[in-house]
C-alpha cells in the first residue's frame, strides 16, 4: 500500500506541474503587449514543468533498466544454462523502456 501511495503522489505532482500547458491561448489569437508581459511567468512555469517532467522520466527509466539488469544478472548467476535467453529478454525489455522514455521526453520537451 505504501508504494501505491508513492506512485499516486508522483502522478499527482506530474499532473499539477503539467497543468499550465492546457491554459495556453489559441494559436491565431494575438495578445496585447500588456497581456504578453503578464504571460511571461506562464512560459517560465512551462519551462519548469518540462524540466521536472524530463527529470522524472529519466529517473524512472534509469531505475527500471537498473532493476532489469540486476534481475538478469542474478538470474544468470542462479541458472547459467539459460543465460542466453535471459540476456535476450533483458535486451528486449530495456529497448522497450528506452522507446517509452524517448517518447515521454519528446512530450516533455514539446511543452517547452
Amino acid at each position: 500500500m505504501n508504494s501505491f501511495l508513492k506512485i499516486a503522489a508522483m502522478v499527482l505532482v506530474v499532473c499539477l506541474v503539467a497543468a499550465p500547458v492546457f491554459a495556453q491561448s489559441a494559436a491565431g489569437e494575438k495578445a496585447p503587449a500588456a497581456a504578453a508581459a503578464a504571460a511571461a511567468p506562464e512560459h517560465s512555469s512551462l519551462l519548469l514543468g518540462g524540466a521536472i517532467g524530463s527529470g522524472i522520466v529519466i529517473l524512472g527509466a534509469g531505475f527500471g533498466i537498473g532493476r532489469i539488469g540486476a534481475s538478469a544478472v542474478e538470474g544468470m548467476a542462479r541458472q547459467p544454462e539459460v543465460a542466453g535467453s535471459i540476456q535476450a529478454a533483458m535486451i528486449i525489455s530495456a529497448a522497450l523502456i528506452e522507446g517509452v522514455t524517448f517518447f515521454a521526453l519528446i512530450v516533455c520537451m514539446r511543452s517547452i
